[in-house]
């Protein structure tokens, strides 16, 4: 299975609700936390073509933020991506 990793901030209603559906759906993931961090943010909007937090991906696979992920999990589309996307 490949690597889960979510950027996130302080004070973030969307990057907490999304740290707590991939909590409560037994995913284990790495979080990064960006508040202050300009070269990060950087590179994911360069990655993502998002400014916004949160953003996640799936190994170098984007998934985008809450919403897309929500929709992901909800409709099985998050799994698929996590047995088939590339590393």
């Amino acid at each position: 299975m490949l690597e889960i990793t979510i950027y996130t901030r302080q004070y973030c209603g969307y990057c907490t609700a999304a740290v707590h559906l991939l909590t409560s759906k037994n995913y284990e993931f790495i979080e990064i936390a960006t508040d202050g961090d300009s070269v990060t943010r950087a590179d994911i909007q360069k990655r993502s073509g998002q400014s916004t937090v949160p953003q996640i991906f799936i190994g170098k696979i984007s998934v985008g933020g809450y919403m897309e992920l929500a929709q992901a999990v909800s409709t099985g589309k998050f799994d698929e991506l996590l047995s088939s996307a590339p590393l």
